[in-house]
């Protein structure tokens, strides 16, 4: 019912979702509780000394659920521009929207029956007119007195009641009043369904488009705070971030154990040949902090767990790594081609961006359950032969004798494989252009692109300015964790040099 539809909005806001990719707010600390302690420490596993846990009342974790729900949702709001509330609708043939269909059809019908007796009752109507006057009333601001005057005296419900009672009641002139008042809270963009709106006379029809309506314009409205407090939440979040986390902490004293891990492993990982030779203690720590981001680009999300400091951008960091795999792949194939086909295509316009969409568009679900890795890269290789077939053509050059057709296939087939030699290479250079995109923040020059990238530059450049922007944040939120686990490392491995 549109009481319904009120709630429902509410409770799409506290899920909201990405990417698309629509942004998703985990509910509740307890889903964030499971991601963290996802795989429970064996006896052998070596941790950190802690102290014991103290005891928790359920008071403090139901606080501290409050604190971590807040806490995503602010995060959600601060790194994702295009971040907005939608409107919540059950899945199509589910239970639920089973069910809610009915209960609305059942109140629209009985609201039908009740205009269409002698007297008409107006018991149903008044009930919509109290929660749209509801609706409008949260849509003004402090200082808008005399529109809220206006409200309550139309749409005085005793009122109205009383006209319903004396038989002079004009419903459709309390409808056109709401409607004025819809078209002056609006946004811009519904102006066509307030005209709309003024088109219809029949009274159910009506009141149902208002509803509709009316949803519309609350996530407008839910989607105007969040921009509006954006930039004031940008200044406060850091801080918000620090103190929330520090106080999960407080209740959970073995939270960063899969955070030193990765920080552990990283530098166990990064040979003394990787740091710049001579370099401080401090641009050391730069540099292991920095490849330790690049490795989470490279995560085995089923077998490790993911840092703590970072589970809330984990779904980022997945996106990111999908798109770069397949960008590898796109990079090795045209590098493959290229070197096959030689002077007859190089300098071609629009030949490259023909065959990396193409490219694209047959490797978009590579990273599904359904996808099948040797069909999909023979339909590569086919459809991308047919294509320099007919460039080649095109352009006067004899076509590709059928054996170096064919072995151009199985190159092309070949580079599905993560060990082929030249996507090995493709990715090497891909991490190395992301390494120095971080390591150049600081003087914001932007590093040069190694060989065999050109064709994804831009998608690359794009990936690389969010993962700088997602490890700047991610630094200033949680430094004095870092620097502290970091500085241990360290240590700990000057006393192994000794």
């Amino acid at each position: 019912m549109p009481k319904e539809s009120d709630e429902s909005s509410k409770e799409e806001q506290s899920k909201i979702d990405k990417d698309g990719k629509e942004n998703t707010v985990e509910p509740s600390e307890e889903m964030i509780r499971k991601r963290i302690r996802r795989n429970t420490p064996s006896p052998h596993r070596l941790t950190p000394q802690s102290s014991p846990s103290r005891f928790v009342s359920v008071e403090e974790l139901m606080e501290t659920a409050k604190g971590v729900t807040n806490l995503a949702l602010a995060h959600e709001i601060v790194m994702d521009s295009g971040f907005q509330v939608k409107p919540y609708e059950p899945e199509e043939g589910s239970l639920e929207k089973q069910v809610k269909e009915i209960m609305h059809r059942a109140f629209w019908d009985c609201l039908e029956s009740q205009l269409k007796e002698d007297p008409p009752s107006y018991s149903h109507a008044v009930t919509l007119v109290g929660e749209i006057k509801e609706t409008l009333l949260s849509f003004l601001l402090p200082g808008q007195s005399r529109l809220r005057g206006q409200i309550e005296e139309t749409l005085d419900l005793s009122l109205i009641q009383q006209e319903a009672e004396n038989e002079a009641l004009d419903i459709s002139k309390v409808a056109r009043f709401i409607i004025d008042m819809m078209g002056t809270f609006c946004a811009p963009c519904r102006d066509e369904d307030i005209r709309q709106l003024r088109k219809i006379s029949d009274i159910v029809p009506l009141f149902k488009s208002i509803f509709a309506v009316l949803d519309k314009m609350k996530i407008d409205m839910a989607n105007f705070a969040v921009s509006s407090l954006r930039p004031h939440l940008l200044q406060q979040s850091v801080e918000y971030e620090r103190k929330k986390f520090h106080e999960f902490l407080e209740k959970q004293p073995n939270a960063l154990d899969f955070t030193k891990k990765w920080l552990q492993d990283t530098a166990d990982y990064a040979t003394s040949g990787e740091m710049e030779g001579g370099a401080t203690s401090t641009t050391i720590s730069t540099q292991l902090h920095n490849l330790a981001y690049l490795r989470l680009l490279k995560w085995d999300h089923e077998a490790e767990s993911f840092p703590e400091t970072l589970l809330l951008d984990q779904c980022r960091f997945q996106e990111m790594q999908q798109e770069l795999e397949q960008l590898a792949l796109v990079a090795s194939i045209l590098l493959i081609v290229y070197n096959s086909a030689g002077e007859a295509i190089s300098g071609l316009p629009g030949l490259s961006e023909r065959l990396k969409k193409t490219i694209k568009i047959l490797l978009a679900e590579m990273h599904t359950l359904s996808f099948k890795a040797d069909e999909t890269f023979a339909a590569v290789a086919e459809k991308l032969c047919l294509e320099l077939r007919g460039c080649l053509s095109q352009h006067g050059f004899s076509p590709f004798p059928s054996d170096r057709e064919n072995t151009l296939k199985g190159q092309i087939v070949a580079a599905k494989s993560a060990d082929n030699p030249i996507r090995k290479v493709i990715d090497s250079r891909i991490q190395m252009y992301l390494l120095g995109f971080l390591e150049s923040s600081t003087n914001r020059s932007a590093p040069a692109l190694p060989g065999g990238l050109t064709p994804i530059s831009k998608e690359l450049e794009e990936i690389a300015v969010k993962l700088e922007r997602l490890v700047t944040f991610n630094k200033l939120v949680y430094s004095p964790f870092y620097q502290k686990i970091i500085q241990d490392i360290l240590k700990q491995g000057e006393g192994l040099d000794v």
